[in-house]
């Protein structure tokens, strides 16, 4: 068990060598479905690759960047590289070739691992000139210099040729204060920096993620998020190695087809999301299942009931999940408020966290039992959360951080540094949020997002879109300001209203026509919701999926000021 008293004498690396002697023949890493890697088995591949780099020049400070899909030999190169204190750069499976080449030429890496399939797509772009890759599926190598390729030989035959030396390698000492990684985070608003987070950081996120929900080496990760998102990274990975739980991977990306067979076989206990994936599992499963017959529907509008019908609901749901879960929980962005409503009332196991690639990531966090609906709870612990620049209307204010997880700064960015921390060095997380008499944080929304409203008043889009989201019609939406007024486009749920109106399927014109009415009443009833100033002047159907970030977030500065058709519905109100 660690606290934080000891993250002065703790680096990465210390947690895995710590569980391989602790629990050796316990279960580590596997594909779901295949054969376990053990914890002792895990720590030597680590030592050997840790090896293998060292002898092909990557020391202390060399950036190796890993581009991969998630996979046990993902985990297995991130500590080999952290081990010998070289940095870690993790990179989004689904950023382009392109962002890839910025980020490698940014963060000056000299080592890639990267995937077979990704491999193939760098390689087209002419993107690795001058780079040792080296393929995650088995560790060979192969250095591209002056437009040849060299292949060296394959890892198994170079740990054969050097057992003897592996046997005898001593690992460089590591300071918590050495920097571990460099990620780049996905950002909503065009531009990706790189985040530095030290062995420190990622150490005492790890430990303060045991204090808020402790786990034991018998618990079962299921891993679905990318390995290189914080989020899961963290929480996902390195949080289950303290304690030498097992972590299962999928192959493919986690749709209901490739989830639900993993669910069965696996039957995890910890489980880390973001709201799209429960959101859409209510949204397509639960609520029609529970209002599609007007009789239901009726019921279903009266709490005690809808209490009743969301409890058995939620056995069905646990049921699916493998019916061990114990912990579910769900951070990067908010979660929808009807959804959360369903996940409290049905007693399933859910718990809400707060963070950001920049606090590695966790600041605030619930755990199942403790929720309170829109909030993302209490500080965890270590970490201060103070408000500023409070208004003194609401009681907001932009959130500011202090813990020993809070990053070293952004990579290459002195300007952007003196910006994000306050002169005595609180984090500026770019949120607005308020707390309650328990010390629990609500969140209101972005500033960046932030809408001035023309008396001064804050109008934070995300509230809108909440109040938009509720409608059974809705699969998402997006609020922004058009020439000076509030608008939304949104996606509508073309399954549920060609369930509603059946002949519609052959009837393209007659379902624009009920499509143009459904976003009047949404509108309507949106703004019969929110306050005068945050009312919609006008909103618009998005045709196409929303454009998003690889951590499912609507990427907004691709919408920002375009005016897309309008609403005939809305416009004949107007004229009328």
């Amino acid at each position: 068990m660690y606290d934080l008293s000891q993250i002065d004498n703790l680096n990465l690396y210390k947690f895995l060598e710590n569980a391989a002697h602790d629990f050796p023949n316990n279960p580590a890493l596997c594909f779901v479905g295949e054969e376990y890697i053990l914890y002792k088995e895990f720590n030597e591949k680590v030592i050997r690759l840790a090896y293998h780099l060292s002898i092909h020049g990557v020391s202390k400070g060399t950036k190796v960047a890993i581009w991969s899909e998630n996979s046990p030999n993902w985990l297995i190169s991130y500590f080999a590289i952290v081990s010998i204190g070289a940095i870690a750069v993790p990179i989004l499976p689904d950023f382009s070739a392109k962002e890839v080449e910025n980020i490698l030429q940014h963060s000056e890496a000299e080592v890639l691992f990267i995937s077979s399939s990704l491999y193939r797509k760098l390689y087209i772009e002419g993107a690795i000139i001058g780079k040792t890759i080296i393929l995650l599926k088995d560790f060979t190598m192969h250095i591209h210099q002056h437009g040849e390729t060299k292949k060296e030989s394959n890892f198994k035959s170079f740990c054969l040729e050097h057992s003897e030396a592996i046997k005898q390698f001593v690992l460089p000492n590591i300071k918590p204060e050495d920097i571990a990684s460099i990620i780049y985070t996905s950002g909503t608003t065009g531009t990706s920096k790189g985040v530095v987070l030290t062995h420190k950081n990622l150490v005492s996120n790890a430990i303060q993620g045991y204090d808020t929900y402790a786990i034991t080496e018998k618990d079962r990760f299921l891993s679905i998020l990318p390995m290189s998102h914080t989020l899961e990274f963290t929480l996902g990975n390195i949080f289950p190695v303290t304690h030498a739980a097992s972590i299962h991977y999928i192959k493919k990306p986690p749709t209901a087809a490739v989830l639900m067979p993993a669910l069965k076989k696996v039957k995890p206990t910890i489980m880390l999301t973001v709201p799209l994936i429960m959101e859409k599992i209510y949204k397509s499963k639960v609520r029609p299942e529970l209002t599609n017959s007007p009789i239901k529907k009726f019921l279903y509008s009266l709490s005690p009931i809808r209490r009743f019908f969301h409890r058995i609901a939620g056995k069905r749901l646990m049921a699916t999940f493998g019916g061990e879960l114990k912990f579910f929980g769900i951070g990067g962005a908010k979660l929808d408020h009807d959804v959360e409503q369903f996940l409290y009332e049905a007693k399933f196991p859910y718990a809400i966290g707060y963070g950001l690639t920049e606090t590695s990531p966790l600041l605030a966090g619930t755990t199942p039992g403790k929720c309170k609906i829109g909030s993302t709870g209490p500080a965890v612990i270590g970490v201060t959360l103070k408000l500023i620049n409070i208004d003194p209307k609401t009681g907001e204010g932009e959130i500011i951080a202090y813990g020993p997880n809070i990053m070293k700064g952004y990579y290459k960015a002195d300007e952007l540094n003196e910006q994000v921390f306050t002169e005595d060095g609180g984090f500026k997380t770019g949120d607005t949020g308020i707390f309650d008499k328990e010390n629990y944080l609500f969140i209101k929304g972005r500033i960046k997002n932030m809408i001035l409203g023309p008396s001064g008043e804050n109008i934070f889009p995300e509230e809108i879109e909440a109040a938009i989201n509720k409608s059974e019609w809705v699969l998402e939406s997006l609020v922004y300001e058009l020439k000076g007024k509030i608008v939304a486009r949104v996606e509508l749920n073309y399954d549920e209203i060609n369930k509603s109106f059946k002949n519609l399927k052959d009837k393209a014109n007659e379902a624009e026509k009920e499509a143009g009415k459904i976003l009047t009443n949404i509108r309507k009833n949106v703004n019969d919701e929110v306050n005068k100033f945050s009312r919609l002047s006008n909103i618009f159907e998005q045709k196409e999926p929303f454009i998003k970030t690889p951590t499912k977030k609507i990427k907004r500065f691709l919408y920002q000021d375009k005016e897309p058709h309008e609403n005939p519905e809305v416009k004949k109100e107007k004229e009328d």
